[in-house]
């Protein structure tokens, strides 16, 4: 199930004024840090070329949830340094991983820091979209994670991410919204506390 959360890749453009200029990476540095609390909503496309629907709450530092509308009903959330994959279908016991062994973890960190050596290994502009590609510089077996924004305000509008397997995911964001996100809800006892009879 980690390969639904990290697999496909589809080119997704967005229509911007002609003056538009690639995000150097200091400035989509500060944007990445001045996500802090936010909401949204998501289209994923996974590696089965299959699509699923949801809602995102991110809390930087360390916290995302993604919320899988049905017939799915699935809950992937990075919290306390590890990512959870739960089937609520399925009442069972959620599958662990690392956080820091995902390309995630890097647009997650307290301080994101993408002039870091050995971070960005592509950097690029469309013509509409800003992409930058990145991965864990110590780690860079764990994957990468390339990210695409627009400017004008700058926005993040989806990322993709590839696994250590080759293995891709997008995520196509619905819009981000600021708000103040509680942490109960990166709490995944009790998600756990709800599938019990």
């Amino acid at each position: 199930m980690i390969r639904t959360l990290l697999t496909l890749v589809t080119l997704v453009t967005f229509a911007l004024p002609a003056s538009a200029q690639q995000l150097s990476l200091n400035e989509v540095s500060k944007y990445l840090n001045g996500i802090t609390s936010a909401t949204g909503t998501f289209t994923q496309i996974n590696s089965d070329g299959t699509i699923s629907t949801g809602e995102i709450a991110i809390k930087r530092p360390g916290k995302v949830r993604f919320d899988y509308n049905p017939p799915e009903r699935s809950l992937v959330m990075a919290t306390a340094g590890a990512v959870y994959i739960l089937d609520r279908k399925l009442n069972a016991r959620p599958d662990t991983y690392p956080l820091r062994k995902t390309p995630l973890s890097i647009i997650l960190d307290r301080t994101v820091d993408l002039s870091r050596a050995g971070m960005v290994v592509g950097h690029g502009f469309d013509g509409t979209a800003t992409t930058v590609t990145a991965q864990d510089p110590d780690n860079p077996e764990y994957g990468t994670i390339q990210l695409k924004f627009t400017g004008a305000p700058v926005e993040l509008r989806q990322w993709i991410i590839t696994d250590g397997n080759g293995s891709q995911t997008t995520v196509i964001l619905g819009g981000l919204e600021k708000t103040n996100v509680p942490n109960s809800r990166f709490s995944i006892d009790a998600e756990l506390a709800k599938l019990k009879p």
